[in-house]
């Protein structure tokens, strides 16, 4: 396979087009931003709903074929545009989804009501994943608009589950792999390195997710009268979780470590050389310091290690003042970051062989295991990874570094398996875009930044001699 010399001479009008088009393109955004799209709340069901249904009109506009796939759960978007003869085929991936906002008191503007501030737009999405996903969705509209056609066939696959685990989405991949077959899928859910630095990254770590309840006696207890003569789980909770990971960073679950790759010396070469400063770093997230894995720096802690965190805990009296109470119940979600090798499965059960022998005399233990997904490397020697970097360079004006990421996307891996396609995660977000968390937002410069690469990024891939 190699790259052809030839440039679509409709790019540079597609790139003008884009370029005039900026505030509708930024005003689309709000539109769907507004559209409280949380799929892990039942409560915003009919929202989610609206979310897709707003893809699909957008979609059919352009003049895609758009197919709205129910399933169990939320649906699902497919479009594609025609075949081009000899031209490879690309697939991009995205979520209409989006985390619940919670908590909504530390938000300075409401979540779901789009603000412009010092550049960038505030909302839950903006950059996790609508934002990112849409430039991809405005590039193909440009494309359309001015050209008519797209230089190769493009499918989009977006879905509205990729917050709580894409189950419906692993079973339609399987159901469709001849539907779906493509040369590489295309992925913008990651960020840049830094400002002014894009990337590319060739790498994820997997997640293993779990809630673990305890419950001991068949009421709350009054802890002056029943303490030290009942077990609270509250205090056997605490316990648990502090047997997990030992204070060097060292995570106790047997065989946790049996199947960790080592970081290869040339990663480590190049990750040295990325523009890192930690106390840059730390006073970016207003800590006066950090701790982890023993032995390892802040950037391999983050992209080739795992790890574990405690994502929420619950238990006994949380209102105003105090209530001497002994809770009979407690419960914590957490989850462990894998590296690639790492199966979600065999951590499971290492799980519970650490924790049940750690259940005492009047606590039930009850383990549930939530979604998982192991982490993946691509090669960095790609014909699609160098078409990508030049078509960042277009829309950014730098050529991007490449690096790994310490986020997860568990349906990449079934990407690369079943359909035995390159994947490209191309992210215009920033580390502090503030994902998950109250004031998500996105640049907007790099919103439209993004749409450049996009359409760049067409005309880069359609060079590609199809296998």
């Amino acid at each position: 396979m190699t790259t052809a010399a030839p440039v679509n001479p409709a790019l540079g009008q597609v790139l003008q087009f884009v370029d005039e088009h900026r505030q509708q393109f930024q005003d689309d955004l709000a539109e769907l931003l507004r559209i409280p799209s949380v799929s892990a709340d039942s409560a915003f069901r009919d929202d989610v709903r609206r979310a897709a249904d707003w893809l699909v009109e957008h979609l059919t506009q352009i003049g895609l074929a758009v197919e709205l796939v129910e399933t169990v759960g939320h649906p699902i978007v497919y479009a594609e545009s025609p075949p081009v003869a000899g031209a490879p085929v690309a697939l991009v991936y995205g979520h209409y989804d989006v985390q619940p906002p919670d908590p909504l008191d530390q938000w300075i503007s409401p979540p779901f009501e789009p603000t412009v501030r010092d550049g960038n737009v505030y909302a839950r999405g903006a950059c996790d994943d609508k934002g990112q996903m849409l430039t991809h969705v405005k590039s193909l509209q440009a494309w359309s608009r001015v050209a008519g056609e797209l230089p190769l066939q493009v499918k989009l696959l977006i879905e509205g589950e990729e917050e709580v685990g894409s189950e419906h989405l692993e079973s339609f991949l399987a159901e469709n792999t001849d539907k779906l077959s493509c040369d590489c899928v295309v992925i913008s859910d990651t960020s840049q390195f830094a400002p002014g630095v894009p990337a590319i990254t060739y790498g994820l770590r997997g997640i293993a997710y779990y809630e673990l309840h305890l419950t001991g006696p068949n009421r709350d207890l009054h802890s002056g009268v029943f303490g030290g003569g009942v077990t609270n789980p509250a205090n056997t909770l605490a316990y648990m979780l502090h047997a997990i990971v030992d204070d060097q960073g060292w995570i106790q679950v047997p065989g946790f470590y049996d199947d960790v790759l080592p970081i290869s010396e040339r990663e480590r070469e190049e990750w040295r050389r990325l523009p890192f400063e930690q106390k840059t770093y730390e006073s970016e997230l207003g800590v006066n310091g950090v701790t982890g894995e023993a032995g390892f720096s802040t950037l391999e802690r983050r992209w080739a290690r795992p790890s574990f965190d405690v994502n929420g805990l619950g238990s006994g009296y949380q209102g105003e003042g105090a209530k001497t109470v002994l809770p009979a119940k407690a419960s914590a979600k957490f989850s462990f970051r894998l590296v690639p090798n790492q199966n979600p499965h065999k951590i499971t059960a290492g799980l519970k062989a650490l924790l049940e022998p750690l259940t005492p005399p009047g606590i039930r233990l009850e383990l549930v295991e939530h979604h998982g997904g192991a982490g993946i490397t691509f090669p960095l020697e790609s014909p699609y990874l160098e078409a990508a970097a030049d078509a960042i360079e277009a829309g950014f004006g730098k050529r991007p570094v490449f690096m790994r990421e310490g986020g997860s996307i568990p349906i990449v891996n079934s990407f690369s398996e079943r359909l035995g396609a390159d994947v490209l995660l191309l992210g215009w977000g920033q580390n502090d875009d503030n994902l998950h968390s109250p004031n998500e937002k996105f640049s907007l410069a790099d919103y439209h930044r993004g749409i450049r690469a996009s359409a760049a990024l067409w005309d880069r891939l359609a060079a590609i001699k199809k296998r």
